[in-house]
């Protein structure tokens, strides 16, 4: 909108369009600028009382012996909130989790018209959702938390705050956009109401097929046409409750809210800032030239330093989007200058991601342990090896693959090199131990042991490395808001999506159908393989098995598979679907940090992908990989 359109007659005219249009943008970026502070300085906020509370809680339990009881109800309300501003940031900063391979191929004309609709659906979304959220949080004043003593809707109230803020940017962001693509897309979310309005009896007879077109053919729609993932669930979840049942929509947000809310799920944003404190003090860079100085030489060697790095790093932020944030930026631009080709390079760290799964302490562990009652820390012992037998099948592969044209200027390190560098090294190799330590030895929860990390980071990165740039601290506040925001939206519309389907019945027919396979226990174990590598590329591996654990562990138990292994396959096989390209986010997050094009390596990843499949059936077929160490 706004924009000069070339044929005008008059210079005078013209100049009075440029003036309006330039006042139009200053306007817009006005508004959006104290937007952007409304949203932000909250969500930092939270971050910083997540971090205090929890941290709090563990040296008043440990070390005076004088637990809060208030402070996981406390933790729990903050990070409610700080999942819809971060949502919110997210949305406003264009962080929210889409595929754009079709998009890209458009011509210029098609690709506005599908950013528009990337806009406009979320925004449609989101006013759906806005009234059943404000009833939903009316309706829980009566109820008083159990700790605190406070009226439910201040908890729940989140979600409709979040509705109306990013309402409001979607709002903007369209304002920014043509008047004939948004009358295109307007036109084309209308068409698509009525056809679904007409098309209501015809589905509801078809019984559980029709989830089949909500929630395979109107979601992949969604997802090609670049509309962000969250908002695919959503939309996809809402048009199935309207067209084919009686419920009423203010369920949905209270399946939103539970979703994000658990209080597992609070290792997300303090893993996520663990990952960005290792990064700017410097202790991911001492690890990652640790570990180059022992193996930079050799030819692949910067192959297997990405692959030693994203183990090691997995041990410490717990979420794979940290890991690779932390290890790609330090690697990337050394291993280019060794001629290595970008598509490669990407593809080796998406396959990283996904073997990286297993490594404690992964989130996904600690999901499968909450809703499973596996012990989570025989899942953190059961998820070592496993992880190293990916890994050699990556480095094997990665040596055959990526050459590296460029190694005339490459020395072996000497011995006092190697050893200054571990020793530089050795504060920032010793949070993985406290990490573990931490949790094997009960002194914090696998939720708050993110926060002793974080404190440990601060004090090393002050007063050993020396590197701590306070300019840096509140961009990446808003930086960790926004990413956990993502996030933990794409969870929240997930697990409303998983009730749907449960509701449905759809789930505990997958699992009978499962439980039926022939081949007994290794049919069963091959045809979770399938199934979950299938789930992990159109759920986020968290919703997929919350939806699925509960009815699938008690077969595996019953087929004989011990519980620990059975987790690290179905674990794996989901990482794999979670960096698998078209739609495994996991892949799109892997460009993103090593700011490279999609395109580039969609076709290099599938070998690194049959790596890992075949070490997979390794570990599915040996289960001593995955509980030889439980003792």
């Amino acid at each position: 909108m706004g924009a000069v359109h070339p044929a005008a007659p008059h210079a005078h005219g013209l100049a009075g369009s440029a003036g309006d249009a330039s006042g139009e943008k200053r306007w817009l970026a006005s508004l959006e600028r104290a937007l952007g502070y409304v949203i932000e300085v909250p969500a930092v906020i939270a971050v910083v009382a997540e971090v205090v509370i929890l941290l709090a809680a563990v040296i008043w339990r440990f070390c005076l012996h004088q637990p809060l009881v208030w402070a996981d109800e406390l933790a729990s309300t903050v990070f409610l909130w700080l999942a819809m501003f971060g949502a919110a940031a997210a949305l406003r900063r264009g962080e929210h989790m889409r595929m754009t391979a079709l998009v890209a191929r458009c011509s210029p004309e098609w690709r506005a018209r599908m950013e528009t609709l990337a806009v406009a659906t979320p925004c449609l979304f989101i006013a759906m959702l806005l009234w059943p959220a404000f009833e939903y949080a009316e309706g829980e004043w009566l109820i008083e938390t159990p700790a605190l003593g406070i009226p439910g809707t201040i908890r729940e109230a989140a979600l409709a705050v979040g509705c109306v803020l990013m309402i409001a940017v979607s709002v903007l962001r369209l304002l920014r956009h043509r008047t004939r693509n948004l009358a295109y897309v307007a036109g084309a979310l209308a068409l698509v109401a009525a056809a679904l309005y007409l098309a209501a009896p015809t589905l509801q007879g078809m019984g559980n097929w029709n989830l089949g077109f909500f929630f395979v053919l109107l979601l992949a729609a969604g997802v090609l046409c670049g509309v962000p993932i969250a908002f695919c669930f959503g939309m996809a979840t809402l048009c199935y409750l309207m067209c084919t049942t009686s419920t009423p929509l203010e369920v949905v947000p209270g399946r939103i809210n539970e979703g994000m809310s658990s209080l597992i799920l609070l290792a997300v944003p303090l893993f996520i800032l663990l990952g960005q404190l290792i990064e700017m003090t410097q202790m991911a860079k001492a690890m990652v030239a640790f570990l180059a100085s022992l193996l930079g030489h050799v030819r692949g060697g910067l192959s297997y330093v990405l692959l030693g790095a994203m183990m090691l790093v997995s041990g410490i932020s717990g979420a794979k989007t940290a890991d690779m944030a932390a290890v790609a930026p330090v690697l990337f631009p050394e291993m280019k200058k060794r001629g290595m080709e970008e598509g490669e390079l990407v593809s080796l760290l998406a396959a990283s991601g996904a073997m990286a799964e297993t490594i404690p302490p992964s989130l996904v562990l600690i999901t499968i342990g909450s809703v499973t009652g596996v012990s989570i820390a025989a899942l953190f012992t059961g998820g070592l090896l496993p992880g190293v037998v990916l890994a050699v099948a990556l480095a094997v592969l990665a040596r055959q693959r990526i050459s590296e044209s460029n190694l005339k200027d490459v020395k072996r390190a000497s011995f006092d090199v190697v050893l200054r560098t571990f020793v530089v090294a050795l504060p920032a190799l010793a949070i993985p131990v406290l990490i573990r330590s931490a949790v094997v030895e009960g002194v914090a929860t696998a939720t708050e042991v993110s926060t002793i990390g974080i404190a440990y980071t601060i004090v090393v990165g002050i007063l050993v490395y020396r590197k701590f740039d306070l300019r840096r601290v509140y961009p990446m506040l808003v930086e960790t808001a926004a990413l956990a925001g993502a996030i933990l939206f794409i969870i929240g519309t997930a697990t409303c999506m998983a009730w749907a389907l449960t509701q449905s019945g759809f789930s505990h027919s997958l699992a009978q159908m499962m439980a039926q396979m022939p081949g007994g226990k290794w049919g069963f174990l091959l045809i979770s393989i399938v199934t979950f590598i299938v789930l992990g590329s159109v759920l986020e591996g968290i919703p997929a098995m919350v939806l699925f654990g509960p009815l699938l562990f008690p077969i595996a138990r019953q087929l004989g598979v011990h519980e620990v292994h059975y987790a690290m396959v179905v674990i794996l096989a989901m990482g794999i679907g979670l960096f698998a390209p078209p739609f495994g986010l996991g892949y799109y997050s892997a460009c993103t940090i090593g700011r490279v094009s999609p395109d580039a390596g969609m076709r290099k990843i599938w070998p690194y992908l049959g790596a890992l499949f075949a070490a997979l059936l390794v570990v599915a077929a040996i289960p001593w990989i995955s509980i030889g160490f439980l003792g």
